[in-house]
């Protein structure tokens, strides 16, 4: 790897120009009649674009452009952004929220804010005190089907109530994030027997009957971390970017991100061009991903022409070098790859609205499992006494379901709770996320937050 010498920074230096210095935001409705854009001035500091467009993505807005600058000691970015129905930003309180979520005033994205009226996911973090009385479950392992109903068995009989989970799944691996408390207290679960007794069973049920401790593994979040960082954190430790199983989420050949890295001898930067389908969060994924692997960011640009999204990242690691051989080049190509495929879902999505009460999701994922159903992606959430529980599903060998199935779904289960039914578009576009209602599920995630955090 080459080694580009960069500019020191004092670290106290650096408070003081932040003091000095403070973040500017500015939202601007004027200067383009299809979209609105948010400017944000800033002192650098690591890992400040993804705390950006970590907020931007949490109130579920669709970035079409964006031009980045972080070289040296100072941050500009600029991002043109609309709601789902790609409307520009009008909402009063959206807008404060914005400029007070990266303006000065706003705290560190990790720990993540609400404001009342906006509809807004920035606190869905992961840890034991994250969300109040809940304790967070984190789980990986090898996917099968039936295996997230088999989960929440284990969780109902241990009178466990399911109040969140988010579940991925990629290339034959399954990682979700569980949000559980006691069914009698709904309070954190604080009895190490009965914590040590669900992890045991956990365990074994990602193991199977298999002995490779690659099989799966459980264990109890501490710390607080974006969940859906997290997420793409569990995987990438997992490797799943290497597995050569077949990718089930990708149908069609024109699915395959085209990705490529270059070098600017000019300014010794590494370029790195990603090319796909475009969709709701999808930059987020890619500059989580570099910040998970250690790159920096120094200028980016961002442009969606529909249905493709074309993205230039110019980045070298933390340690100043660039990618200069071929491996690191394949490692970094094959990691944004996964991050990008990861949250791509087809097939069909089924939501479905019920009463909450202990066991609901064990009863609904059973009777999935019963039908022969394979779960790809879940979103379960609560919001005082409505479930809500959203699942991307196909048939135990990847192919689309039969609506003979779907109609077997509505008598099984539509007595006790509504049943929506949408087939997810062949075309992971922005239109298809937002169709799919993924939105509408972190929606709900997020009032659950605020329910707990004020």
């Amino acid at each position: 790897m080459a080694r580009v010498c960069g500019p020191y920074f004092d670290p106290e230096y650096e408070n003081l120009s932040t003091r000095i210095n403070p973040p500017r935001v500015s939202v601007d409705n004027s200067s383009c009649s299809d979209c609105t854009l948010i400017k944000v001035d800033s002192v650098n500091k690591p890992g400040i674009l993804l705390e950006v467009v970590q907020i931007l993505s949490d109130i579920d807005l669709i970035i079409t452009k964006a031009y980045v600058s972080s070289d040296g000691g100072w941050f500009m970015d600029v991002f043109h952004v609309t709601d789902q129905q790609g409307n520009k930003i009008t909402d009063r309180k959206t807008i404060e929220y914005i400029e007070k979520a990266l303006g000065p005033k706003g705290q560190t994205r990790e720990g993540g804010q609400t404001r009342e009226g906006v509809k807004t996911t920035p606190g869905r973090q992961v840890g034991v005190h994250s969300i109040g009385e809940q304790t967070a479950i984190e789980l990986i392992g090898r996917d099968r089907p039936g295996l997230l109903s088999e989960i929440s068995a284990v969780l109902a009989n241990l009178h466990f109530n399911v109040a969140a989970a988010e579940v991925w799944t990629h290339n034959g691996r399954i990682a979700c994030v569980l949000y559980v408390n006691d069914n009698m207290t709904c309070q954190e679960v604080q009895d190490p027997t009965r914590l040590s007794l669900m992890e045991e069973q956990l365990k074994n049920i990602l193991r199977g009957c298999e002995d490779d401790e690659k099989a799966g593994y459980t264990s109890f979040s501490v710390g607080f971390t974006h969940i859906d960082r997290r997420l793409h954190q569990m995987l990438f430790a997992d490797r799943d970017y290497e597995s050569s199983g077949v990718n089930k989420e990708i149908s069609s050949p024109s699915f395959k991100p085209k990705i490529t890295i270059d070098r600017c001898e000019e300014k010794g930067y590494s370029v790195v061009t990603v090319r796909c389908k475009d969709r709701a969060k999808l930059m987020f994924d890619i500059v989580c991903t570099l910040t998970d692997m250690q790159y920096v960011v120094f200028h980016a640009t961002i442009s969606s022409d529909t249905p493709y999204a074309s993205q230039e990242y110019y980045i070298r690691h933390m340690d100043g070098c660039t990618l200069d051989t071929e491996g690191e080049k394949e490692r970094v190509i094959k990691c944004i790859d996964a991050a990008i495929q990861r949250r791509v879902s087809e097939g069909l999505r089924l939501e479905l609205h019920a009463k909450d009460r202990v066991g609901l999701l064990s009863e609904v994922t059973r009777v999935l499992r019963e039908n022969g159903l394979s779960v790809s992606r879940a979103g379960v959430s609560t919001v005082g006494e409505e479930a809500v529980n959203v699942f991307f599903v196909r048939d135990a060998s990847g192919n689309p379901v039969d609506t003979k199935i779907i109609e077997t779904l509505r008598k099984e289960i539509g007595h006790t709770m509504m049943v929506n039914v949408k087939k997810v578009p062949t075309s992971n576009s922005k239109a298809a996320e937002s169709a799919s209602g993924w939105a509408k599920t972190s929606f709900f995630f997020g009032n659950l937050l605020e329910k707990f955090l004020t």
